[in-house]
């Protein structure tokens, strides 16, 4: 068949057509690439170690009220340290022990460090 200056050979068209749905899928496999990933729910960060098992010493003798102030794991900026229990003076902060714990401000995930508060 002869059209134009052109001639079109049978079975040309399955071929052109073949080529068009390689080069669509081609197109599509390099645009899923672009899609936007989900976020993992995973946290940003390492997850506290469990508290390490403490035997209370008797306290020492002194004149003011001491307080026992339980072992922790604080973060020191690249990984956990564990801060060993001690007796503190009572007077000056509250009377419950908070661990540390993170928490999602604007700027990412801070470290609220152990405390005491009331």
């Amino acid at each position: 068949m002869r059209t134009g200056s052109r001639i079109v050979v049978a079975g040309e068209r399955k071929v052109m057509s073949k080529h068009f749905a390689l080069a669509a899928l081609l197109a599509a496999g390099l645009l899923a690439g672009c899609a936007e990933k989900k976020t993992s729910d995973a946290d940003p960060f390492p997850p506290v170690p469990p508290l390490i098992s403490e035997t209370i010493p008797k306290p020492p003798v002194t004149a003011e009220a001491l307080m026992w102030q339980p072992g922790y794991w604080d973060w020191n900026g690249s990984g956990y340290v564990w801060a060993k229990g001690q007796y503190v003076p009572a007077a000056g902060h509250g009377n419950l022990w908070m661990p540390g714990w993170w928490s999602k401000t604007e700027a990412g995930w801070t470290w609220q460090p152990p405390h005491w508060m009331s």
